[in-house]
C-alpha cells in the first residue's frame, strides 16, 4: 500500500505521530508532505493553495491519501481534481470548535472550513472521544446559527464515518530501566517530590493556574522540587520569567531540553505531572511522562478522563481563582506524604502502545482502500 500524508501545519506532536507510522507500518510506504507550524491564521486558510501548487506528486500513485485536520481538503479536492477520487481520511489531532481562541469572527472561518473539510473526506479519524463529540456537537451547534436551508442530517452522516484511534506511544517508553540519578540528586526518599510541568509555553494550557498554585504552596512553605520542561516560542506568558525567578531554590530544570534523551530523562526523574490545560485532545506530554513513571495530577475535563481514572484528576472550575485553589487542594495532601505518591500504582497505558495500535491503523487503512 502506497500512501500520501499532508501535514498542513506540522507541529512537533503531529510530526512525531507521522514518525511514527513511517516506522512502524511496515507494510506501508507513506510519502509524507508538510507544511511548516508557523503563521496559523494564513497557513489554515492557504494550505490548499500550497499543496495544489507546489506538491509535485501524482496522485493517482498512491492507494489512499491521509491529511490532518488542518488540511482545506474541500478546496484542494476542488482546485486540483486528481484528489478528488482519491480515497481519503482525516486525522483529528484536535478541532477549531473545542479550541480556545481569541481570533473572534476569525474562528467562525476556521470552523467552517473544518467542516467542509470533514464532509470532503471518506474517513474520520480522532485522537479521544472528547475530540470527536466536540466536533461533532460544535459542528451541530454551526449549522443550528444558519437562517435557513441547515442540512437536518448531516451530522449525523459525519457521525457514522467517525472512528476512534489514538496517536500511539512509542514502545521503547515502557521498557524497564535502572533508576537515573545525578550527583546533585538525594534518592527518592530523601527529597520532597519533584513537580513536572512538560506542556508548550503558552496560554491554552493554562501555565498561570500552574505556576500561581506554586507560589501559593511556596509560601505555605511546603515543600516541593520542580521541573519545567516543554517548547517555547518567541512570545511566551510572563508568568514564567516570574516563576523563575520566584521558584528559583526550588527549580531542578527550567526550559527547553536541549535533547530528546535529556527529556525523557527528566520525565524518568520527576514524581508528578501535572496539567492545568484548557486545551487538550489527548495529551501525549502526560502520557509519555506517565509511561515512565509519573503519577499524573489532571484537571477532570478535556480528553483526560477518556484515558485517566478519577483517582488521577482534580475538580474543573470555570474562574482562574477557583481553579488554582482545586491545584493547592489537590497538591497539598500528595506533598505531604512523598513515599505514598511514589507508591501509587500508575495509570496502565499499555494498550496506547504502537505494538498494540498498529493493527487497528491496518484495519482503518485497509478499509478505506476496500473497493466500494
Amino acid at each position: 500500500m502506497k500512501l500520501l500524508l499532508l501535514s498542513a501545519y506540522h507541529a512537533h506532536s503531529h510530526a512525531q505521530w507521522a514518525r511514527g507510522l513511517a516506522e512502524h507500518l511496515e507494510d506501508v510506504e507513506i510519502d509524507i508532505h508538510a507544511l511548516p507550524p508557523r503563521h496559523f491564521a494564513w497557513r489554515f486558510r492557504g494550505n490548499a493553495l500550497a499543496f495544489a501548487h507546489e506538491l509535485n506528486v501524482e496522485p493517482a500513485g498512491y492507494h489512499a491519501l491521509l491529511a490532518t485536520s488542518m488540511v482545506d481538503l474541500a478546496t484542494l479536492r476542488g482546485i486540483d481534481p486528481r484528489f478528488a477520487s482519491l480515497p481519503t481520511a482525516l486525522y483529528f489531532h484536535e478541532n477549531q470548535f473545542a479550541y480556545p481562541s481569541t481570533q473572534g469572527e476569525q474562528t467562525l472561518h476556521f470552523q467552517l472550513t473544518s467542516l467542509y473539510s470533514a464532509l470532503a473526506a471518506d474517513r474520520l479519524l480522532f485522537n479521544s472521544a472528547f475530540n470527536r463529540d466536540s466536533f461533532l456537537e460544535g459542528a451541530s451547534t454551526l449549522l443550528k446559527r444558519l437562517p435557513d436551508h441547515a442540512p437536518s442530517a448531516l451530522v449525523d452522516a459525519l457521525r457514522q464515518r467517525s472512528h476512534l484511534l489514538p496517536v500511539p506511544l512509542h514502545d521503547t517508553l515502557f521498557e524497564p530501566t535502572e533508576p537515573e540519578y545525578r550527583p546533585d540528586d538525594r534518592p527518592d526518599h530523601q527529597r520532597p517530590l519533584r513537580l513536572l510541568w512538560n506542556h508548550r509555553w503558552e496560554y491554552d494550557k493554562a501555565p498561570q493556574t500552574f505556576f500561581n498554585a506554586l507560589f501559593a504552596l511556596h509560601e505555605q512553605e511546603i515543600p516541593f522540587r520542580l521541573v519545567v520542561l516543554g517548547e517555547r516560542f518567541r512570545q511566551s506568558p510572563d508568568i514564567f520569567d516570574q516563576a523563575r525567578e520566584r521558584l528559583g531554590d526550588r527549580i531542578d530544570h527550567f526550559g527547553f531540553a536541549p535533547s530528546r534523551a535529556e527529556y525523557l530523562s527528566w520525565l524518568r526523574r520527576s514524581d508528578v505531572v501535572i496539567s492545568t490545560a484548557r486545551q487538550e485532545f489527548q495529551g501525549l506530554a502526560v502520557m509519555e511522562a506517565v509511561a515512565l513513571g509519573c503519577r499524573p495530577l489532571l484537571p477532570e475535563r478535556l480528553a483526560y478522563p477518556n484515558f485517566f481514572g478519577a483517582e488521577y484528576l482534580y475538580p474543573s472550575h470555570a474562574t482562574p481563582n477557583a481553579q488554582v485553589d482545586a491545584l493547592v487542594n489537590a497538591l497539598r495532601p500528595l506533598l505531604s506524604d512523598p513515599a505514598r505518591v511514589r507508591s501509587l500504582p500508575l495509570p496502565d497505558l499499555h494498550n496506547l502502545r504502537w505494538t498494540r495500535l498498529r493493527c487497528t491503523y491496518y484495519e482503518h487503512l485497509n478499509s478505506l482502500c476496500a473497493p466500494r
